[in-house]
């Protein structure tokens, strides 16, 4: 039973469907550029920039602008919009999706799945925050190795934004665990993935709108979101299918 959906699913995730070359084309396309080298590349290339050539730029973007332009919206901002990324929010979706799919299908592999999402945001990204060292904005310094986590607390670990990343690995998981585990239409599996993009972009936005991240903290943000989300995947479909 397993199989059979997983096999399914990946029909839907992967292969062109018979709507022109095209669609082919852009479906490669869209492939390679979110391929774990690419991101790779893509992630250490904004990083490089962000403790270089874009410090100035991160430091002239700093603006708390939301309350410049529109200080009533702050409190939904702060309050509805920017939770949605949260792990208040997107763990329960998470867990909630894995224990289901799992019951349904009578294996623990979604489960682990996302178990293994929330290890690699915690360990992966996490990681990567504590070893960068740049401070929040609130402390007007864009520069990387600082303080870090010890010297600064929470405000000492700026890069990658975590907000960001967990839209994407978080959201992304729960898509790919409803795409690979259940039998769902093409254009459910497209509406899914349209999700996942808005709430990065929403997640980016309230950041950035707050003052909360440097811009490059959310570029950061999402690349290594999407890159450990990648890695999550492809070792996912290596692991053999077993019936039950």
């Amino acid at each position: 039973m397993v199989a059979e959906s997983y096999v399914e699913s990946e029909k839907l995730i992967s292969s062109p469907t018979d709507r022109g070359p095209w669609k082919t084309r852009v479906r490669g396309l869209l492939s390679r550029a979110t391929s774990i080298w690419t991101l790779a590349i893509a992630f250490l290339a904004v990083t490089a920039a962000a403790a270089g050539p874009l410090r100035v730029w991160d430091y002239t973007l700093n603006r708390r602008w939301l309350y410049l332009a529109e200080p009533d919206l702050v409190w939904f901002f702060q309050h509805i919009l920017d939770p949605i990324a949260g792990q208040a929010v997107c763990l329960p979706v998470l867990a909630i999706t894995a224990i289901v799919l799992s019951r349904k299908r009578q294996s623990w592999r979604p489960v682990l799945f996302a178990l293994a999402t929330e290890a690699a945001f915690y360990l992966g990204i996490g990681s990567m925050k504590i070893l960068l060292a740049r401070p929040a904005t609130t402390l007007h310094d864009p520069r990387f190795f600082q303080d870090g986590l010890l010297g600064l607390g929470g405000r000492g670990i700026s890069y990658p934004s975590g907000h960001a990343a967990e839209a994407v690995l978080i959201y992304g998981a729960v898509a790919y665990l409803i795409c690979a585990y259940s039998t769902v239409s093409t254009r459910t599996v497209r509406l899914l993935w349209w999700g996942v993009a808005a709430v990065s972009v929403n997640s980016v936005m309230v950041s950035f709108a707050l003052g909360w991240h440097w811009a490059t903290d959310l570029i950061g943000g999402l690349l290594a979101g999407g890159l450990f989300l990648r890695i999550l995947i492809a070792a996912d479909r290596r692991r053999p299918v077993l019936r039950t």
